[in-house]
């Protein structure tokens, strides 16, 4: 047996001592300060930092001045269109290829269609669309026929002139001759004897009374079956409508009121009891009308 040696044994302090390196980042080294920047490397970093806000501001400027061109651009294109839309407007009101060359008619029946052209004749050559409603109107103004009308442009240079002319319901007696008038009075025609088809109308007022207006909205409320056998319709009020029938019956009718009523409750009447068997058909109350 080997005896120890004598003293105090010493403990390894460092990697010499037990044949391993020392670990870095150990000791005194680890806990030195940070070596402070260069001078070289603050002025890169300010640099950078400079070019970073300059990118910043181009990108900016750039930002804002898209969005104003792209305002400008919109208003450009509404502006334009407008001014283009005015130019249409105004090349297409003066232009003589939208000059008025042709009149059309529609609807006429017993208004002559070339004298309603020839009516036009002043208003020739005129662009269509400064043709005025007051042009049309004193055109026409001269056929008291026409009841109601309507135009239509067809460019580039034709007016179409649609007709709805006034519809008889009967004549009246003027003392001086017949008139064929419409439910509102006017005189259609002034013929030599009563047309056939056409009843004799007798009130007290003529064509101004309450009475020959409340037998013109009979006349015109009747079926056509009735209204072929109408010979006269009379009238003293407003109240007391009688109609005549060519088989010589009569039609108590009384008002004006439920006129539809009435005219369909007479049909059946004139099925069920045929005019030529009865001498008077009372439709005052369509409700309980009766025959005699």
């Amino acid at each position: 047996m080997v005896p120890l040696a004598s003293g105090t044994a010493r403990t390894p302090v460092d990697g010499a001592a037990t044949g391993h390196p020392a670990m870095p980042g150990t000791g005194e080294a680890a806990n030195a300060p940070a070596a402070p920047k260069s001078a070289r490397a603050a002025k890169r970093e300010l640099a950078a930092a400079s070019r970073e806000r300059r990118r910043y501001e181009r990108q900016e400027v750039r930002r804002f001045t898209k969005r104003s061109r792209r305002r400008r651009i919109v208003w450009s294109v509404v502006l334009g269109s407008v001014v283009a839309l005015v130019l249409v407007v105004v090349v297409g009101a003066y232009s003589p290829l939208m000059a008025l060359r042709e009149v059309r008619v529609e609807g006429a029946s017993r208004i002559p269609v070339a004298d309603v052209q020839a009516a036009f004749d002043d208003t020739l050559g005129t662009p269509l669309p400064l043709i005025a409603s007051a042009d049309v109107l004193a055109a026409l103004s001269a056929f008291p026929l026409i009841e109601t009308y309507s135009t239509e442009t067809i460019p580039p240079g034709t007016l179409v002139v649609r007709i709805v002319e006034r519809v008889p319901v009967g004549v009246v007696d003027t003392g001086s001759g017949l008139e064929l008038v419409d439910a509102a009075g006017v005189v259609i025609d002034r013929p030599a004897e009563r047309p056939e088809g056409q009843p004799l109308i007798v009130t007290d007022d003529g064509v101004a009374g309450e009475g020959f207006r409340a037998a013109a909205a009979v006349i015109r409320s009747l079926p056509a079956e009735v209204r072929g056998q109408l010979v006269g319709a009379s009238a003293e009020t407003a109240d007391d409508v009688r109609l005549e029938l060519s088989t010589g019956a009569t039609v108590v009718w009384g008002s004006a009121e439920e006129s539809a009523a009435k005219a369909a409750v007479l049909a059946r009447l004139m099925v069920a009891a045929p005019p030529d068997t009865v001498g008077e058909y009372d439709v005052s109350s369509p409700a309980s009308a009766v025959t005699r």
